[in-house]
C-alpha cells in the first residue's frame, strides 16, 4: 500500500506548524473565527501563489476540484469566495510576515553550506526596492501620484544562496533613503545599492560604524581629490581618493574611493563610490555588478508569483498576498538549494505548478523531475483527514 501525499501537501509540511499556531495565538488572529482557520487561509493563498490563480474564483474552484486530495492539505472543504475575501481583509497580515521570518531562519541554515560568490570574508548585502502599480480608483488607500496608485516592496538580498534576508512593504511614495536610514548592519558588512540611496550623512555614519558601501556616484557630486591612481587596463579606467565637499556632504568627512569602470556591454563609463579601502578596484566593480541579482530576483517574483494582480482591494488583503508571495519564493529557494538538479527559479515554479496536486515523493522528483513516476493513492488515503 503506497502512502504518499501530494506535492502541495509536502510543500506545506516545510512550514513549522507549531510556529504558525504560536504566531496565530500571539496576534489573536482567529478572534471570532467560525470554522475557517488561519491555516486554511494560508493554504488557500499559498495555492494562489504556487498554482498561479488570478482570482478568488480560481482559488476556490481549483481547491474544490481537487476532490479527496484536500485532506492532505488539512482542509475539510474548499473555502467560499466570500469567506476567503473576508479573511484576507480582516485577519492581520503581520501573521504572514512572522511566518516569512520563521522560514527564513531555516533557509539561512541551508544557505550557510553554499559557496559564496566572492573570496573575501565580509558579508555582502544588496538593497533595492520595486514599485508595484495599483489602480488608484480601486485601491484608493495606495496614493502614489496624482492619477496613479502604488506600493513599494523593499528587499535586502544576502550573497549566500541569494536569499531575501529582509523585506518591508511601504507606501509607494516612501523614499528609498528613508528606509535605508532605519537599517542596521554588522561591522564589516558590504552594502551594495544604486544611486537612489545616496545620503552622505548616512554614508558617514556607516563608515564610523565599520560598515562598507558600494554605490554609483551622482554626476553632480562635489569633491576634492586627495590623490589619483592611473588605470590598469581592461575595464579599470582609473581611481581617485576623494573627500566630498559642499553642504550636501555634511556628516561625511571620511576619505572615499572614486573608481571608474568601463561597461563594455552598454559602452559607457560607470563611476563607483565606496569607503572600502582594501579590495582591488576590479573586485569593487564585480561587487557592484552583483547588484543585478536583486533585479533578477524582482523579475522572478513578478513573473512567477502573484504580486502584480490582487484578489482583494483592501490594504490588509494586498499585504497578505505580498507576504504569502515572499513565503512562496522562500519555499522555492529552499527546494532549489536542497535539490541536486540544476533548477532555475522560473523552471522550478512552472514545473511545480504543473505537478502541485500530483502524488509523488517531492524530494525524489526535485532530484529527478523526468524520472519519478506519479503514485496513485489508495482509497483509504483519499478519505482520511490529517
Amino acid at each position: 500500500m503506497i502512502r504518499v501525499a501530494s506535492c502541495f501537501a509536502q510543500v506545506l509540511s516545510m512550514i513549522d506548524r507549531y510556529g504558525f499556531d504560536r504566531a496565530v495565538r500571539d496576534l489573536d488572529a482567529e478572534r471570532g473565527a467560525k470554522g475557517f482557520r488561519c491555516r486554511d487561509q494560508f493554504v488557500a493563498m499559498l495555492f494562489c501563489q504556487l498554482g498561479s490563480a488570478n482570482s478568488l474564483r480560481e482559488i476556490c474552484g481549483g481547491l474544490s476540484t481537487a476532490l479527496g486530495k484536500m485532506v492532505h492539505l488539512g482542509l475539510k472543504e474548499a473555502p467560499k469566495r466570500s469567506t476567503l475575501a473576508y479573511a484576507n481583509s480582516h485577519r492581520p497580515w503581520q501573521l504572514y510576515r512572522g511566518v516569512f521570518e520563521q522560514l527564513l531562519e531555516r533557509c539561512r541554515v541551508l544557505a550557510a553550506e553554499r559557496r559564496r560568490p566572492f573570496r573575501f570574508k565580509n558579508p555582502l548585502r544588496v538593497i533595492d526596492s520595486t514599485v508595484i502599480d495599483l489602480c488608484q480608483e480601486v485601491f484608493d488607500w495606495a496614493r502614489y501620484r496624482r492619477a496613479k496608485g502604488a506600493i513599494k516592496l523593499h528587499l535586502q538580498l544576502q550573497d549566500r544562496g541569494c536569499l531575501p534576508c529582509w523585506a518591508l512593504v511601504t507606501e509607494g511614495r516612501t523614499h528609498d533613503v528613508r528606509v535605508a536610514q532605519g537599517l542596521s548592519f554588522d561591522p564589516g558588512t558590504i552594502v551594495v545599492m544604486d544611486r537612489a540611496y545616496t545620503d552622505y550623512g548616512m554614508f558617514g555614519r556607516w563608515d564610523a560604524e565599520g560598515v562598507f558601501f558600494v554605490t554609483r556616484m551622482k554626476a553632480d557630486a562635489r569633491y576634492e581629490v586627495v590623490h589619483s591612481l592611473p588605470g590598469g587596463g581592461g575595464a579599470f579606467r582609473g581611481e581617485e581618493w576623494i573627500r566630498l565637499t559642499g553642504p550636501a556632504a555634511e556628516g561625511c568627512g571620511c576619505v572615499l574611493r572614486r573608481i571608474r569602470i568601463w561597461d563594455a556591454q552598454n559602452e559607457r563609463e560607470i563611476v563607483l563610490l565606496t569607503n572600502q579601502r582594501t579590495l582591488a578596484a576590479a573586485t569593487i566593480g564585480r561587487v557592484y555588478r552583483y547588484r543585478w541579482q536583486i533585479e533578477l530576483f524582482f523579475k522572478a517574483i513578478k513573473q512567477n508569483l502573484k504580486i502584480k494582480t490582487f484578489v482583494g482591494t483592501s490594504e490588509n488583503a494586498v499585504k497578505t498576498q505580498i507576504w504569502t508571495a515572499l513565503i512562496a519564493i522562500l519555499l522555492l529557494k529552499f527546494m532549489q538549494m536542497k535539490s541536486s538538479w540544476q533548477w532555475s527559479l522560473s523552471n522550478l515554479a512552472a514545473m511545480l505548478r504543473f505537478n502541485l496536486l500530483t502524488y509523488r515523493d517531492l524530494w525524489e522528483w526535485l532530484d529527478d523531475p523526468f524520472g519519478v513516476p506519479i503514485r496513485e493513492p489508495d482509497t483509504i488515503q483519499l478519505t482520511l483527514a490529517l
